[in-house]
């Protein structure tokens, strides 16, 4: 984790955060696919650079995981900046979809085996 500004001068996590190490929110899984909002809200106090970075990848949605990995930061940095902006209205948050739980249909898994052993 370089956590570097565009100078390349070293950021710590602590200071992108406010000291703050954990997020005000739990809504966040690594798979919680965030979008930024469009337009942004106008009465919304002004973001910070990290924050500007979240809300120009997040043009189009990506999980969380994906957010943090280009940040190039730490997935528990990256969801306390994910929890601001989720609570100035800036982006919006789905939890992914939740796995049916019904039985699998076994005559398929069968043919799917099957056919894997025939390669």
């Amino acid at each position: 984790m370089t956590g570097g500004d565009a100078e390349g001068r070293l950021v710590r996590p602590f200071t992108l955060t406010g000291g703050r190490t954990r997020p005000s929110r739990a809504d966040f899984t690594l798979i919680t696919t965030v979008a930024a909002v469009d337009p942004q809200p106008a009465r919304a106090a002004r973001p910070q650079p990290e924050h500007l970075r979240i809300l120009r990848l997040c043009a189009e949605p990506l999980a969380v995981a994906e957010v943090a990995a280009r940040l190039d930061l730490s997935v528990s940095v990256t969801v306390i900046l994910l929890s601001d902006l989720l609570e100035a209205g800036r982006i919006t948050a789905r939890p992914p979809h939740p796995v049916s739980r019904a039985t699998p249909d076994l005559d398929l898994l069968q043919k799917v085996r099957d056919g894997l052993g025939r390669l």
